[in-house]
């Protein structure tokens, strides 16, 4: 029997779940349909896993010199199993939240594998689900007005080099290990990788980090890049860049061995594991897309500025579209498309406007243009910098290194973009997320009076230091 729904999703990560719960609060008949998990990847395999690893990490590696704040411990020890366990815990805990939101905002969730369909006897156009039930015996019949595809990503690899979940790992399985190992070689010195960079070698692993680019994080500004790399190094990570793997070099038995190429001249690395961190690739297979007229555009699925596809009942957000691969950008993706589905006006996303954070020690957010990109966009520019170490509640932390960056244009004073790395600047980032979208300059937010002490003061004088008013500096 075929159930009619003003909207189904495909895909209950954060993207999906928030975009049905905006539905439902919008009086559509929703439904979701999920193969695995609400919560999608960021809460299983992705952003909440890998933080609550981060912490356990940050907090070893506190311990270890807690000397430093005069307190000391007779012994510093590291029981693995229960880090892990705290981990799955907290998913937990935020999984059955996300039910909850579920069934209170009556929205059906089935879980298995959904496909889209042609035109059937239940549609004269592609849209019809199919859901193949994960009990193995049941198949559904789902008839939709309207389809949301937020079918999320998965780790990408480099061609030849088998992800064999022993020796060489992604993320999904260096979240699932039981032990952490003696040492490990890192392919890939973005977001990810300097992440698990950061966790592992506070948790005492050796760690090299092998970036095939000039530089680590190359997205973000190349300050930022500069310091993390200075601070990684200090930790004892080794950093290789301008380095190109050859996957047909790897070895595995005892641990793992591979060859990198760097500046023509082929150099070996060995360690106990591997961990491929070099992007992620749209979910777009085995959902039903040939039934359709969707494009897909360099493994993405095409959408116009309100996430619909040239299907106009049909809609895609989140890592699925491509873009900037955020649960936060996903989750407002979704957010814009069901509001353009129930006849509303919203404003299109600005990209410009997103922040994005990297959760290392230390931490790094940034939102906006770099100074690279402002002066490639043509802006003639001028930029504030101000350090941590002159604000008094870093050194009170014990966190002192790193330093908030603003770049305006010199001739409009407009806010181009700003740039954080020090503790806890992923929590600091909002206020330049609001800055920017009130389109403010740096003299207004030193008009915004920052309490004594906090880390936000940073940026406060990054603020004034713009025009060379810096108090501290």
């Amino acid at each position: 029997m075929a159930v009619e729904y003003d909207l189904v999703v495909l895909g209950g990560g954060t993207g999906g779940y928030v975009a049905a719960i905006r539905a439902a609060q919008l009086g559509l008949k929703t439904a979701i349909v999920e193969k695995a998990k609400l919560g999608g990847t960021c809460l299983h395999s992705g952003c909440i896993p890998s933080k609550a690893l981060l912490r356990s990490a940050e907090v070893y590696a506190t311990m270890k010199h807690s000397e430093d704040f005069g307190v000391f411990a007779s012994e510093i020890s590291l029981d693995f199993t229960r880090v892990q366990s705290r981990k799955e815990s907290i998913i937990d805990q935020l999984y059955k939240g996300v039910m909850h939101l579920m069934k209170k905002g009556k929205i059906d969730v089935y879980e298995g594998l959904g496909r889209i369909l042609g035109p059937s006897i239940f549609s004269p156009i592609p849209g019809t689900i199919s859901v193949e039930m994960n009990n193995g015996t049941d198949n559904e019949m789902l008839i939709p007005k309207n389809v949301l595809i937020a079918t999320g990503s998965r780790p990408r690899t480099l061609p030849g080099l088998v992800i064999d979940g022993h020796f060489v790992l992604s993320s999904d399985e260096a979240l699932q290990l039981e032990a952490l190992p003696q040492s490990m070689i890192i392919i890939g010195g973005g977001v990810i990788g300097i992440e698990w960079a950061s966790m592992l070698s506070d948790f005492g692993v050796q760690v090299t980090v092998l970036e095939y680019a000039d530089r680590i994080l190359p997205t973000e500004d190349a300050e930022i890049s500069k310091e993390m790399q200075r601070l990684m190094k200090k930790k004892g990570v080794k950093i290789v860049t301008n380095a190109k793997v050859l996957p047909e070099t790897l070895e595995t038995g005892s641990g793992v061995g591979i060859s990198a190429e760097i500046k023509q001249e082929t150099k070996s690395f060995s360690a106990e594991k591997l961990l491929v961190s070099v992007g992620r690739q749209a979910n777009i297979e085995g959902i039903g897309l040939e039934n359709t007229d969707i494009q897909i555009a360099n493994g993405c699925v095409a959408t116009n500025a309100y996430y619909q596809t040239n299907e106009s009942h049909i809609y895609a957000i989140g890592d699925v579209i491509g873009g900037l691969q955020l649960a936060h950008v996903a989750a407002n993706e979704g957010i814009i498309a069901v509001e353009h589905i129930a006849g509303l006006s919203p404003e299109v996303l600005n990209y410009n406007h997103v922040p994005r954070c990297i959760y290392g020690k230390p931490e790094v957010a940034s939102i906006g243009l770099t100074e690279t990109q402002s002066l490639q966009n043509g802006h003639q520019i001028k930029t504030g910098k101000f350090s941590f170490r002159a604000v008094g509640k870093a050194l009170v932390f014990g966190e002192y290194d790193g330093f908030v960056k603003i770049v305006a244009d010199s001739k409009t004073n407009d806010i181009l973009g700003v740039h954080m790395i020090g503790p806890h600047v992923t929590d600091l980032i909002s206020e330049a997320g609001l800055a920017m979208v009130l389109d403010a300059t740096p003299w207004e937010i030193t008009k915004t009076i920052h309490p004594h002490p906090t880390l936000s003061e940073t940026i406060f004088e990054a603020a004034l230091a713009v025009d060379g008013k810096a108090l501290h500096s």
